[in-house]
Formats: structure tokens, sequence, C-alpha cells
């Protein structure tokens, strides 16, 4: 007979970012099984109230619970700001968001104690990153800057061009004009522009990937609790709120593979 799979890992995003972290999770986790969501049909949540944004992320949260998951992560910036706690306050289930990963490796990385953030309007704006920051060290500077044209940009492929790097320039001077050391690339859409943003910022400024800090947080939180898998391949299931097409074919560069097929739920 053979052994029962292992519980899967939640993950979900308001729409195709969050893929960041799936990709980070399958390098560092290859034998867990992973199951995402993104929400493509109420995407962006950055321009969503509170109460909104809290709304969708706990309708996101039950579906991956009838999943049967263990673990449930949340792989965007601004349901992780918002609502992290009622989610926390609802479900029974261990969690994992992207900012907390992200300051405390910004934290453990920083020489000079001047950290920098760059992020979507609604992350910098909601000082998630600052106040996480603040907590575990309170003396470090922090400088902000949001990067609005970073998303297309990742979502077109145009991540090693021109644009990119006229982009980078244009949003990064004053960055690099401040003498920070650290940079969090704070939206999973980062990290596939993190070449453009290097050449910028110079050898000398440490670049913390969220996306990656939060799979090392995962794995972390898996072993504390005896979760980690005994063995096994790991499998990915994909699923939408809209047309999967886009997703697919977008998702692929974020995922850096193939992504096969991603199935559209009812909302």
């Amino acid at each position: 007979m053979s052994r029962p799979a292992s519980p899967a890992i939640g993950i979900f995003d308001s729409g195709i970012g969050g893929l960041t972290v799936v990709q980070a999770l399958i390098e560092i986790l290859p034998a867990e099984r992973l199951v995402y969501l993104g929400d493509t049909g109420r995407t962006p949540y950055g321009t969503k109230s509170n109460d909104v944004v809290q709304r969708y992320s706990e309708e996101n949260a039950m579906f991956l619970l009838d999943k049967g998951i263990k673990l449930l992560v949340v792989a965007c910036n601004t349901a992780s700001a918002v609502a992290l706690g009622s989610l926390r306050e609802r479900f029974d289930i261990p969690m994992v968001d992207v900012i907390e990963p992200g300051a405390a490796a910004a934290v453990a990385a920083t020489r000079n104690g001047k950290v920098g953030i760059i992020g979507t309007e609604a992350t910098i704006r909601s000082g998630a990153y600052a106040r996480a920051l603040k907590r575990l060290r309170s003396d470090l500077e922090i400088y902000t800057r949001a990067c609005p044209l970073f998303v297309p940009l990742a979502e077109e492929g145009w991540i090693d061009n021109d644009v990119a790097h006229q982009t980078a320039r244009l949003y990064l001077a004053s960055l690099r004009a401040s003498g920070i050391d650290t940079l969090i690339l704070g939206c999973t859409h980062y990290p596939l522009l993190r070449g453009a943003v290097a050449a910028v910022m110079g050898p000398s400024v440490h670049l913390v990937d969220s996306a990656r800090a939060t799979a090392h947080v995962v794995r972390a939180t898996l072993a504390a609790a005896a979760l980690m898998p005994t063995g096994g391949s790991g499998a990915n299931s994909f699923f939408v709120t809209d047309a999967p097409d886009r997703f697919v074919k977008v998702g692929a560069r974020f995922l850096g593979a193939e992504l096969d097929s991603a199935v559209q739920i009812e909302r």
C-alpha cells in the first residue's frame, strides 16, 4: 500500500508575484507539496480598503485550508501588512508572511545600520516593513522608495533591458545617495529585477530577497513544529480566480520553470 501524501504548504498572493516565493520554496524544500492560489480576478490588493483586503485574505485562506494544508504562507505584501493579524486570530494553523522574514534578514545583514526598502506604493505607505525593522532594532536609519513601475516591467519580462535599467536609476538614485548598505526588495515581483537594482546600487549594498527569506522561515517553522516531510519528490498545484492563460504565460518568468497549467476557481 502506498504511503499517503504529506499535507501541503498553502501559498496565496493577490496575483502572480508570489510565484517567486514558490520558486524559493521549491529550491529550499524540494520534497514539499505546494498549493498556490493567485487571486488574479481581484488584483491588485494595494488599491483596496483594509476591510476588503482582510475579507479577500480570509477567503483565500479558507480555500487553501480546505485543501488540507499544514502551513499557510501569505505571499502578498499588502495582505501581510493588513490582514495577518486577523488571519492568525481566525485560523489555527502555522503562518508565515513576507514582511517579518525580510526585515529579519535585513537586520542580520546591515553593517552600518542604514536600511532601504523598495516596494509598491501601498506597501511603502503601510509602513509595515519599517515597523518590523524597528521592532528588531530601534536605532536603524530607514529609507523608503515606492517603485510602482517595477511590477509591470517584471510581468512584461522587461527585466534586463534599457527601460528596466533607466527606471531603476531614476527610482534608486536617492537611496544610493543615502549611504544604505542593505536594501529590502519589498515586493514579490522585485527579485526578477535584481540585476537592474544591483547595477544601480553597486556591490557594497546587500540586496534582501524577501521571497527567499520567507522560504527559509517556512523551513524553520516546519522543523520546529515537526512538520517536515518524511519523503517524496514534491508536487505543485496552481489555482487562480480569473482565466488562467495569462497566469500560465507570465508565471513561468517568476517560477523560473515551465508552468503547465492552472485551475480557475469561482468567486
